[in-house]
């Protein structure tokens, strides 16, 4: 089960990289000495795969395990080790030294100004991740 936001939601997640990536590339292009369009450059690189991944953001359910893609790390969780989906939305789980953790699942987080399409679309999204989660813990 692949769990993701809208088309228009994943642009808007990646938006978040691809807008100063734009403007570090630019800033390159105008920059009179080499140390400063390195910096500009790498920093348009950094946003680039930010916007990437933005764009990427969502969850994955397999049968044994779920997979958790946000801006900055892919987390894979066991799906025995999750305890429960909480309304944030994020996982608490158990990693296998018996360590509590928590993963939030920002491609599913609503906001207050989010269309009412976009809002339902996630909710339910959450809900069958709980129901998918809760299939394995019994």
């Amino acid at each position: 089960m692949q769990l993701s936001p809208t088309p228009l939601n994943r642009l808007a997640n990646s938006c978040l990289g691809a807008v100063p990536a734009v403007a570090g590339i630019a800033y390159a292009v105008q920059a009179d000495r080499g140390a400063l369009r390195l910096a500009a450059g790498l920093a348009a690189i950094v946003f680039a795969v930010l916007a990437v991944r933005g764009y990427r953001l969502g969850v994955t359910c397999e049968h044994a395990r779920m997979t958790v893609c946000g801006y900055l790390r892919t987390r894979v969780i066991d799906r025995e080790r999750i305890s429960e989906i909480t309304d944030f939305p994020a996982v608490r789980w158990t990693d296998r030294t018996g360590r509590a953790r928590w993963t939030p699942l920002v491609a599913l987080r609503t906001s207050p100004g989010e269309l009412p399409a976009i809002r339902l679309h996630k909710e339910r999204a959450v809900s069958r991740l709980r129901r998918w989660a809760q299939r394995g813990s019994g």
